[in-house]
């Protein structure tokens, strides 16, 4: 017998739940069309899927609440489920970026939707292969480049940026070959130097351009010969690459070259060609008609971009090597004080085998080379034929390179970009939607505010007695030795296993041979953040009890040598979360950093999950075994625009599922006595502590650093 409960609904009960959700919307327009007239005639699964999506679509705006259901009917006939909440998810995220309107063209765009949801068998997005494409890059010599989403393929020579999304071809693996193919192409630009100059004072590419009457049309020229100069030097250097590449463009077309292009190509596609000689046949082809037509990884050319950021880096980089190496000139080793030298000689390598490698001469006497030295050589050369004079005085004697100095770094191309000086954008995790609010929040960091309280010498008087304990149990960690048991060979017999070895040999079966015994020191490599609560909810004996707690982590941590790092971070509405700067992994302990423990003071609102991305982040970028985030904190997630209850406690545990898959490991020390109602679902039961009483935060936040680094 049919179940009655599963029988469709009828147009007025259907009505009847409309009317409590969309309110004077729908009575002002049912004129017009009558959406309960539509969904009656679906079926109960279909109509109970429709309502509860229309719920959470109206607690973010009603209007956009009747737009949906006015075009659901539709889709529900054109798509199966899982495609119509594609579609869903597709318009509310428009609304989150863009507003209303376009969020209601979204949801109309039906036909548009279904043909780009039919591409998405085949595309391939920036999201799912950003790492490898990542890792690809960085296995590339040259300059750190990072990748970025952007409406054009191109670079600045400091950032890759590369399409949201493609479906060019009909299958997946070419799309991602597509995808290499252009990271490729634009790290060659950088590596082979299609902006790269001759002197300090030599011409910019796009003041050669923009000589020419018709700049756009030089451009192009420019772009297609450079693309075929690129091509050949990534099939001299990435053959396998190459194939690939030719493989892309063996079913297209391409239009017959005139004798002057093939001419041409024929010139930069020489294995001693520069962007020199692209620019020479320029000249010779800007006459010539015809214009081959782009290959699929050529992208755009912005050198006005590239010139900007090169601009800045090469005042940036000149200024760090003249002080790196006064500091090599300022050591007696280096430095005959009656001799005056001031300026350094950077010989070349006689071995060709090791090319771009120098040694450093100060009076003609070699030197070590510091490494970073050699990088910012390395990356002189990638902007420069030849290594500045200039670049040689020690101290800045000489004048920078030539650079326009009110030049500024290019702005990225995104309308809302996730990173720039005014912030970082992270996406939000909404559970509603079981889908994240695209670059929702803004967070920026910026320095806390000192103070010239002496709170680190009142905090290690007061806790004397503990910090001499802390200082005896953390040497000993330092210098820790471990027996380790069942080893092949050692120092002394494992009478353990020598015991079930014996029972292994009467027994009849094989014995081991891991018998012995090893004293082993335990090297220790680990990178920690402390996320610090510096809401107004810690204000009075919390705060306190935090900088306290601080400073007796410091001084543990400290003797250690772990890499740590401390923010604070509080905020108010999504646009405005902020991270304080109290220590970054390169600072050391200071008197700086200790004026900043003393000036933390409570702020706003705890808008966790932006900030456990973001420091996520940082935690990646730091060479280390075992990665840390510690939570300090008194309560759960909270914001004034409703960043509270489920949808904070969801985001803020999305974020952690996020930091695991990172590598980093979260835990969280809070004096909420309400915690165990929220942290076991955040965190999960063994990566949180509760600290019941606020005074003894202090003496128990460095024995869980202890507990949690052992």
């Amino acid at each position: 017998m049919k179940d009655q409960g599963l029988q469709p609904l009828s147009a007025e009960i259907i009505e009847q739940r409309l009317d409590e959700l969309l309110d004077a919307v729908l009575s002002s327009r049912r004129t017009t069309v009558d959406p309960a007239m539509a969904l009656a005639e679906f079926n109960h699964e279909q109509q109970e899927f429709t309502l509860s999506w229309l719920s959470v679509i109206t607690k973010t705006n009603s209007e956009l609440g009747y737009q949906f259901i006015r075009h659901v009917p539709q889709a529900l006939t054109q798509m199966d489920r899982a495609t119509v909440e594609k579609w869903i998810i597709h318009a509310m995220d428009v609304y989150d970026r863009l507003g209303l309107y376009p969020a209601s063209e979204a949801f109309a765009e039906l036909e548009g939707f279904t043909r780009d949801t039919a591409r998405e068998a085949v595309s391939v997005t920036l999201d799912e292969t950003a790492t490898i494409l990542d890792h690809y890059v960085r296995g590339l010599s040259g300059r750190s480049l990072r990748i970025e989403a952007g409406n054009d393929s191109f670079t600045d020579t400091e950032t890759v940026w590369l399409p949201s999304q493609i479906h060019r071809y009909t299958n997946k693996q070419n799309n991602f070959t597509l995808y290499k193919a252009i990271a490729a192409h634009l790290w060659a630009q950088i590596h082979h130097g299609t902006f790269r100059r001759s002197s300090p004072d030599a011409k910019w590419l796009s003041e050669h351009l923009n000589s020419y009457p018709e700049p756009d049309r030089a451009r192009q020229l420019f772009h297609s010969l450079e693309t075929h100069r690129l091509d050949a030097c990534i099939a001299r250097e990435l053959p396998g690459l190459a194939r690939e590449m030719r493989a892309l463009i063996s079913h297209e077309t391409e239009n017959e070259l005139t004798p002057a292009w093939r001419q041409a190509i024929h010139e930069v596609e020489k294995s001693d060609a520069s962007v020199s000689d692209t620019l020479r046949q320029l000249v010779a082809l800007y006459e010539d008609q015809g214009i081959p037509p782009c290959r699929p990884w050529q992208g755009a050319l912005h050198p006005e971009r590239a010139e900007a950021t090169a601009s800045t880096r090469i005042q940036r980089e000149s200024r760090e090597l003249q002080e790196l190496l006064a500091e090599l000139l300022e050591k007696p080793e280096h430095y005959d004080q009656t001799s005056q030298v001031k300026s350094l000689q950077v010989a070349n390598s006689d071995d060709p085998t090791q090319r771009n490698e120098w040694r450093l001469e100060v009076a003609g006497e070699p030197i070590i080379m510091p490494d970073r030295i050699t990088n910012l050589l390395r990356s002189a050369l990638l902007d420069f034929d030849a290594i500045p004079p200039d670049y040689l005085v020690a101290g800045g004697d000489g004048d920078p390179p030539s650079a326009s100095q009110d030049q500024k770094p290019p702005a990225s191309p995104q309308d809302d970009p996730p990173h720039q000086s005014s912030g970082w954008c992270y996406d939000e995790w909404d559970f509603r939607r079981r889908h994240y609010r695209k670059n929702w929040c803004v967070l920026r960091e910026i320095d806390m505010r000192p103070s010239s309280e002496p709170l680190v010498e009142r905090t290690l008087e007061k806790y004397s007695g503990l910090v001499s304990e802390l200082r005896r149990t953390f040497e000993a960690l330092r210098g820790e030795n471990r027996r380790l048991k069942r080893q092949p060979n050692g120092d002394d017999i494992d009478l353990e296993a020598v015991v079930e070895a014996q029972a292994e040999a009467r027994a009849g079966h094989e014995v081991s041979e891991r018998l012995f015994t090893q004293l082993r020191r335990l090297d220790r490599d680990t990178a920690v953040i402390f996320m610090v609560d510096v809401s107004g909810s810690t204000k009075g004996w919390i705060n306190d009890a935090e900088r306290e707690s601080l400073v007796l982590l410091c001084e543990a941590v400290e003797i250690l040598g772990d890499q740590y790092a401390i923010y604070g971070f509080s905020g108010m509405t999504r646009k405005r979360c902020e991270l304080y700067r109290i220590k970054r992994f390169d600072d050391a302990y200071d008197d700086q950093v200790k004026a900043r423990i003393a000036g933390i003071r409570p702020q706003d609102y705890t808008r966790m999950g932006v900030t456990i991305r973001h420091l996520t982040k940082l935690l990646q970028a730091v060479e280390a075994r075992t990665r840390l985030l510690v939570t300090l904190s008194d309560g759960k997630p909270d914001d004034y625009d409703g960043y509270r209850g489920e949808y904070g406690i969801e985001d803020t545990r999305q974020a952690l599922i996020e930091a695991r898959r990172a590598g980093v490991h979260p835990f969280c020390i809070t004096i909420d006595r309400a915690a165990r109602e929220y942290l076991p679902h955040m965190y999960g039961e063994a990566s949180y502590t509760l600290v019941s009483e606020v005074n003894k935060l202090p003496g128990k936040v460095s024995e869980i650093y202890r507990r949690l680094t052992t």
